[in-house]
């Protein structure tokens, strides 16, 4: 493309924008029907690692009349040249126009990212706004862990697709090739009423949302027969092949590796944890099949490290095991595992890790008090904790991330006073280990009340609370070998203001990014002053959603998306938290009733089995 050569000189790493990585697909326009756009609303760097990404690219173009190519939020220099230049937003296989595709497929995985959507669609020539597209525009869809409240987003988005994508993306490319197939096309409002019924298929056009005089929401109903009163969540039972054949970039990505989810889902049930409770239940895949994936990914990527995700990696049945085989079956390949429980199993596991270098362990207390560690049931004592990073300075690590959340339901500033008790004594407890200069980086994060969790009805605290917190903690923890780092406190207040929003918060998120906002996860460029003035403008104030406390019987505006973990489970978990009682783990304890046994009644026989082995 030769305007593409006019301009990406000028850019901040035009590798960004170039494509033709190896194990990209690049198929026959002309020949292909169904044409497939996957849009990630972020940078090129942050999309490519996204392990659902290659997933949807590899699923989707194994079908022969299907392609799927990528396309990523432009870096704001890059944005700035194209509307100069006049250049449309375009994939990176073909580097063909959006707006020529059949379908742009959007992954929501952070409220944050929202602006960055609208800003695609318009940088494409695609009317942001799903009533003003027509018959000509592409059909423009939604998923990722964000959807499972869609009405924020549903003045943009034509369809959602809710929960694990496997199943239903052939399902809808069966209602794309029969819709494609009719010699006189019928309108796509006819394609979207057939997608609708579908399980897991919201479209929001074929609903009408009522209000009280008071602004809250009355109902979600829907206004067409196709269309289903409750949205359930798909839950593919079996995990698919991983992909072994993924995109390599040219430029390093943040996760710059080999990837392979060993197992999906959590049954820890932490209560603050959206992703514990929307990737129910847990699903397993083998030994056999990691390690002859992983041998695949060496092979075709030329990767010499290999991550095994998981939402709690020390929790997969016979983690120590399937580390030794892969150190036997790849010497000199280095192993990652992310999401370590704060235990000495986690230790022992990463002192088995070949090609890693201690230089640092990663834990996530939570919480400094076993009494709130109980309230959000983080199922670790004090003792615990002080074992665990006893063991890892003596075995010579050098330092320790430590991620804790404040702001939680029922905290105190004895809570906080804990969180600086426990640091301290972790430090000091270097001090005292072999090494004796250890680095303690501690990060804190405001706590945000998610849909479909235990805390989806609690407020979250003030800024002016959340400031005087973080200051308590910070004067406590002044002292040299202790890093603190904390973030906006008015980013924490949007994300829960989105994230618990209604179809109303359409109009705000359209203005801010009319006012200039884009990338507002970037702190150089989150403008709050944009989404202020959006709010106001708007009629809304984000305190509405974000710091209300929330009526057990309110109808929330997630309540037509049946996560699969019932409300009266997630009521007695509340009911649970405000009494400071733990719910153990039913992959070690009973099955805790959470409503996924109907679903996938035999996953605790089967997890229960495995851990056995382990």
């Amino acid at each position: 493309m030769s305007y593409l050569d006019s301009i990406l000189y000028r850019v901040n790493k035009p590798a960004r924008y170039t494509g033709n990585e190896w194990n990209s697909q690049v198929k026959d326009w002309d020949k292909t029907p169904i044409r497939i756009a996957l849009a990630y609303p972020d940078l090129y760097e942050i999309g490519m690692s996204n392990l659902a990404l290659p997933i949807l690219y590899d699923l989707l173009n194994s079908e022969p009349d299907t392609l799927a190519e990528r396309v990523f939020a432009p870096w704001v220099d890059m944005a700035a040249l194209m509307r100069q230049s006049g250049i449309p937003l375009f994939s990176l296989e073909s580097k063909r126009p959006l707006r020529e595709f059949d379908i742009v497929g959007f992954s929501l995985g952070y409220e944050l990212t929202y602006t960055n959507v609208l800003n695609m669609l318009d940088l494409a020539g695609i009317p942001v706004l799903a009533a003003a597209r027509d018959d000509t525009h592409p059909l423009v869809i939604a998923g990722g862990s964000c959807v499972l409240n869609p009405e924020p987003m549903a003045d943009f988005i034509d369809a959602f697709v809710i929960g694990d994508g496997e199943e239903v993306l052939r399902e809808m490319l069966e209602c794309v090739r029969e819709w494609q197939g009719r010699t006189a096309k019928a309108p796509k409002q006819q394609l979207l009423k057939k997608l609708a019924a579908l399980p897991g298929i919201y479209v929001p056009s074929l609903y009408e949302i009522t209000y009280q005089a008071d602004g809250l929401l009355t109902g979600v109903t829907p206004v067409v027969d196709e269309a289903s009163p409750t949205i359930s969540r798909r839950i593919v039972t079996e995990l698919t092949a991983p992909v072994t054949r993924m995109v390599v970039p040219y430029i390093e990505a943040v996760h710059d590796r080999g990837a392979i989810e060993i197992q999906r889902g959590c049954s820890r049930g932490c209560r603050f944890c959206q992703a514990g409770m929307t990737y129910r239940p847990v699903r397993v895949r083998s030994h056999e099949e990691v390690i002859e994936a992983t041998g695949d990914i060496i092979a075709s990527c030329g990767y010499d490290e290999v991550s095994l995700l998981s939402l709690s990696s020390s929790d997969y049945p016979g983690i120590d095991r399937l580390v030794a085989s892969l150190s036997e079956c790849y010497p000199g390949l280095a192993i990652s595992l992310p999401s370590m429980r704060m235990d000495s199993f986690s230790v022992a596991l990463a002192e088995s890790l070949p090609g890693r270098k201690k230089t640092g362990l990663t834990f996530a207390p939570e919480a400094g008090s076993q009494r709130l560690r109980q309230v959000i049931n983080k199922g670790i004592t004090d003792d615990q904790i002080m074992e665990t990073v006893s063991n890892a300075f003596e075995h010579g690590w050098t330092g320790l991330k430590l991620y804790f959340m404040f702001g939680l339901p029922t905290e105190t500033g004895e809570d906080l006073e804990d969180i600086i008790r426990m640091v301290n004594g972790i430090y000091n407890a270097g001090r005292k280990s072999k090494s004796r200069r250890p680095r303690v980086r501690v990060s804190l994060s405001s706590f945000v009340p998610k849909p479909h969790t235990p805390f989806q009805w609690v407020a979250q605290k003030s800024e002016d609370e959340l400031n005087a917190g973080y200051e308590l903690v910070r004067a406590g923890l002044y002292r040299k070998g202790i890093q603190l780092s904390y973030p906006n406190p008015r980013m924490s207040l949007l994300e829960a203001a989105i994230s618990r929003g209604d179809r109303r918060l359409g109009r705000v998120i359209r203005r801010a990014w009319e006012l200039g906002s884009v990338f507002d996860a970037w702190s150089e460029h989150f403008h709050y002053e944009n989404w202020s003035r959006a709010f106001e403008e708007s009629g809304l104030e984000a305190s509405f959603y974000a710091r209300r406390e929330r009526s057990l019987d309110e109808v929330l505006p997630w309540s037509h998306i049946d996560n699969g973990v019932t409300p009266s489970f997630l009521k007695r978990e509340y009911h649970q938290a405000m009494a400071g009682r733990e719910t153990p783990s039913c992959l070690y304890d009973s099955c805790n009733v959470c409503g996924l046994e109907n679903i996938h009644p035999d996953c605790n026989r089967k997890l229960k089995s495995l851990n056995q082995k382990r």
